[in-house]
């Protein structure tokens, strides 16, 4: 695969990135591709190394190395190295719903269990990907085929995000009537209102959503189930049900005066970013939700670095992004073997402008807040931060991180995201469809299953398996879709 001595000949090199200075300046993508011709040495330095981890996707030590889908990572790279770009389309697609999402916003698992990567840096599979369905798009390839014959079963998928749209594609494709619900203005779920504009420009979205919709796919927008229509209705109306409404739930920081205003939820935050743009047509940003304010993000994560890289495009005054656990070394332990995920120190695209417009990595880490101070209007002026440190807890033998006595120190503070994760599903969801959860809210269903505890309801995607990753939600939304296509019909092809 790839050529035999390219991992030898070519150095990796990745796709232009416009400077911070230029970036911060608009909410549009900021990093671009390559010219094909050095795209497809990039694909040649996959190296043939027998034991492809890359494509694995299987669990290591908790953790998952290799890609999900399982896409064939080095016969898609060889594909692309020998410039035979149609046949790498038609390669990916079999395994890959929307190989144009996880291009975007993928955290690269395929790269980390690369074999190149363990004594150089690992083959650019994540750039090649995008080569390759981006050329698909522009040489009209993408098709989405409405079915010859339909099977006069009827599926709701309910959520409109990377598992629900996953499973919506197999199951109109197989020939089932799909529709999906939405409860907010447009289609997409995280990925349209997760996910800032420069990580994934919403128009890459509705692209997509326009040729499901020509094949057969019905979406309904703005209807919340469970409140403006009943789960029973919807139950009546069609054969099956998958619910992929995501792990809805923020966890939230409880501290003395919590209720100050100007402590909000990322999410919450980035979704009316995102709605702001969108609905101006990218002609202004709302500069005024963090314009001159200094901002602390609760949480060292993803959301945690897309509030950091959006509070600089609205103008804040300062940002500090507050991290839970210590900081991590730059480069594997022996405890943190390849082909593991590695645990090293990553700047991402956020801390990057924030070191170019502030001149430091925003990040504290074993750092929490302590106390949320308000003025007299109840505005949020200050905060008070603590540092913490790992003990053992002598009931559960866990280590926790706690706060340290007499580290206390108040901060300036006019804005608080907090982005400390997900805690599960919405409850007002699952109650209405009757389906058992489990101890973290997430939809229960037997190991490896996508059936619910109810007959005839399926759940995939964030809802299912806890907050995760784009690309595990598509592989859950293909899961389910096979699985609710054999209960229909008695086999599957999917």
């Amino acid at each position: 695969m790839g050529k035999t001595t390219g991992f030898l000949e070519y150095r990796r090199v990745d796709g232009p990135v416009r400077p911070e200075k230029e970036r911060v300046k608009d909410l549009d993508e900021f990093h671009a591709s390559l010219p094909l011709s050095e795209q497809k040495e990039q694909a040649a330095r996959c190296m043939d190394c027998g034991i492809p981890f890359c494509q694995a996707g299987c669990m290591i030590s908790g953790m998952a190395s290799g890609c999900p889908l399982h896409n064939l990572v080095p016969e898609i790279n060889d594909l692309v190295y020998l410039g035979r770009m149609t046949e790498a389309y038609r390669r990916l697609s079999i395994t890959h719903s929307f190989p144009e999402f996880t291009c975007r916003v993928c955290p690269a698992l395929c790269e980390a269990a690369c074999t190149c990567g363990l004594h150089d840096k690992p083959v650019a599979t994540k750039e090649n990907e995008k080569a390759v369905i981006e050329y698909a798009y522009e040489n009209d390839l993408v098709k989405e085929e409405t079915p010859a014959i339909r099977t006069g079963k009827k599926v709701a998928v309910i959520g409109s995000g990377p598992a629900g749209l996953a499973a919506a594609q197999l199951l109109n494709r197989r020939g089932h009537e799909v529709t999906v619900y939405e409860r907010s203005d447009r289609v997409g779920g995280l990925l349209r209102y997760g996910i800032p504009n420069m990580k994934l420009d919403k128009s890459v979205i509705d692209r997509r959503v326009k040729l499901m919709e020509q094949a057969g796919v019905k979406f309904v927008t703005g209807k919340d189930i469970g409140k403006d229509i009943k789960a029973s209705k919807i139950e009546k109306e069609n054969d099956a049900v998958i619910l992929a409404c995501g792990a809805s739930n923020p966890r939230d920081i409880k501290a003395p005066g919590r209720d100050a205003e100007g402590i909000r939820f990322a999410v919450d935050f980035l979704s009316e970013v995102t709605k702001h743009i969108l609905d101006s047509d990218k002609k202004s940003m709302p500069v005024e939700l963090a314009k001159g304010k200094n901002v602390i993000v609760i949480g060292g994560g993803d959301t945690g670095n897309d509030c950091v890289g959006t509070c600089i495009r609205l103008g804040a005054k300062s940002v500090t992004q507050l991290e839970m656990m210590p900081c991590p070394s730059e480069s594997r332990l022996p405890s943190n073997p390849w082909p593991e995920w590695p645990r090293i120190l990553k700047v991402d695209y956020g801390q990057e402008e924030a070191i170019w417009k502030f001149g430091a990595d925003p990040r504290v880490y074993q750092t929490t807040v302590k106390e949320f101070i308000k003025d007299a209007k109840g505005h949020l002026k200050e905060v008070v931060l603590v540092s913490l440190e790992a003990k053992k807890d002598e009931k559960t033998g866990r280590m926790n991180m706690v706060p340290v006595e007499g580290t206390e120190k108040k901060v300036p503070a006019d804005l608080v995201l907090i982005a400390a994760g997900f805690l599960g599903s919405q409850s007002y969801v699952t109650e209405a469809f009757g389906v058992e959860t489990d101890q973290r809210t997430n939809v229960k269903t037997a190991a490896g299953k996508h059936a619910s505890s109810k007959a005839g309801i399926y759940t995939a995607g964030d809802m299912h398996r806890g907050q995760s990753l784009v690309v595990w939600a598509i592989a859950e939304g293909r899961a389910a879709a096979a699985e609710v296509d054999f209960a229909l019909m008695g086999y599957t092809n999917l």
